[in-house]
């Protein structure tokens, strides 16, 4: 049975009649099981013929090494997309030659500079020779390019055997909310060109190694991972299942980041600045959903994340709030009336409420989740997202297809454990852990440990904390997963 696809908003009428019709070509049914095969005749012999449908401009390259330990090198990804996304000390396998596709569908906007092309949704795809029959989909965290994935998640999937196939989403930046006509459209342009590449790289899959995907995976971090949670919603049609790392959260009663930020910008400066308010202003951010014990982490966060992120996307969601002000304006006072601190979701007009609902999820997930966030997440709090997420999967009904671990003394970035090696956890360790099970959970059917808190090691060495999480270690007394 064909599988349906409900109709493709703005990129796909941006490309036209006839992407549309290539998109119900590309809709054919993939098995249930493939048997696992190799490209058999050497990643150059038929690079001419490799091509992507619906793809406005495309180059192929035969690689010798598909990972960053070769790309680097040749120039065929971008260590500045990826930069900070990891621990210094994450394994990172090698020896795998095959295809790189790098291109761009059509598109209007110009955000992404890659190649000097100055063209929006980007994309590369890497077909390696010792294909396992599997391809993994992912789309970036934050406003990053294509490559921003790649030591995190690429290069371990890679070395798996797997095709990767990642998108910048259609807009990248820090002025990404500038595309679209309307507020919320640059964001719901995320889940329509993830759904694209999706299409694109299950037919170039066909026609390079003569045969359909056996399984096809969705990944990705922080916005990477609301994309993941997103298609398994709204197409689950088109994948196998899907891994969630600490996905950004977005409802249109909430919370969000535009409840929880505004309440860190305005009591932050109160806490930093000690006296008699101090231990108010730090009971408010609790309140807000910052951890206690995160406290180390909110200088950091105060200077580099939360104005930017609350501005970026309150420009995106709420234009409206501060008139002509541009992203990235500095440390407003709180006050003064176009200060982020003084923003009130709740006293906003009815159009804000209804650009979120356009990017809204609602937990009805139709293929097996597995969600992963760390406990001392500062930019998005876990008691404000993954553990509310976890409780929409369940109310929906959908509670067997979700596992969910909180990880102990993981935060939003992984490279903030080489600063605080004796008080953090990484989550690319943990997240390879977890495709892992997803791999025999929507092959054999082995289902995955309970959700459950993961316990930090007291006694594990930088070393092996990044680069191991068994999701079945459990404290003597674990706390519950999930409110």
């Amino acid at each position: 049975m064909r599988p349906s696809l409900r109709p493709l908003p703005r990129p796909w009428r941006r490309c036209g009649p006839a992407a549309l019709a290539l998109a119900a070509l590309m809709l054919t049914p993939v098995p249930a099981a493939a048997t696992p095969a190799s490209s058999g005749d050497g990643h150059c012999s038929q690079l001419s013929q490799v091509r992507v449908p619906g793809a406005e401009h495309q180059e192929a390259a035969c690689l010798d090494e598909l990972t960053t330990a070769g790309t680097v090198t040749s120039g065929h990804t971008d260590p500045a997309d990826w930069a900070g996304l990891t621990s210094k000390d994450l394994s990172a396998p090698s020896g795998v030659p095959g295809v790189q596709i790098d291109g761009y569908f059509p598109d209007t906007s110009t955000t992404n500079t890659n190649h000097g092309w100055n063209h929006d949704a980007q994309f590369v795809i890497r077909l390696p020779d010792r294909w396992n029959g599997g391809l993994v989909v992912a789309g970036t965290p934050g406003n990053r390019e294509q490559y921003a994935n790649d030591r995190a998640i690429a290069d371990r999937v890679l070395s798996r055997g797997y095709a990767y196939a990642a998108t910048d989403k259609g807009n990248t930046g820090l002025g990404f909310y500038r595309d679209g006509r309307n507020p919320g459209d640059a964001i719901a342009e995320w889940n329509d060109r993830l759904t694209q590449l999706t299409l694109a790289a299950r037919a170039t899959i066909v026609r390079h190694y003569h045969r359909p995907s056996s399984r096809t995976l969705v990944t990705g971090m922080s916005n990477g991972g609301y994309l993941v949670r997103w298609q398994l919603e709204n197409h689950p049609e088109l994948y196998d299942g899907g891994v969630d790392w600490e996905g950004t959260l977005w409802r249109s009663d909430g919370p969000t980041l535009l409840h929880f930020l505004p309440a860190a910008l305005l009591a932050y400066p109160v806490y930093a600045a000690g006296g008699e308010e101090a231990d108010a202003a730090r009971g408010a951010l609790h309140a807000a959903g910052f951890p206690a014990g995160s406290e180390f982490l909110w200088p950091y966060h105060h200077k580099a994340y939360w104005d930017l992120t609350q501005r970026i996307y309150r420009e995106e969601l709420d234009p409206g709030f501060d008139g002509p002000t541009e992203a990235g304006t500095p440390f407003c006072v709180p006050g003064t009336p176009a200060c982020d601190a003084d923003y009130d979701y709740a006293a906003r007009p009815r159009e804000v409420l209804r650009a979120v609902r356009k990017i809204a999820l609602t937990g009805r997930i139709g293929k097996p989740l597995i969600t992963l966030h760390g406990t001392l997440d500062v930019l998005l709090p876990i008691a404000r997202d993954s553990d509310v997420y976890a409780r929409m999967v369940r109310r929906a009904g959908r509670g067997q297809l979700h596992r969910y671990y909180r990880i102990e003394g993981g935060t939003h970035t992984d490279a903030l454990f080489d600063a605080y090696p004796d008080r953090l956890r990484p989550l690319a360790p943990c997240h390879r852990t977890a495709f892992t099970a997803l791999e025999k959970w929507v092959t054999t059917g082995h289902r995955p440990p309970v959700s459950h808190t993961v316990p930090l090691p007291s006694d594990a060495d930088p070393t092996t904390l990044s680069n191991t999480c068994p999701l079945d270690a459990r404290p003597d007394t674990a706390p519950s997963a999930a409110p």
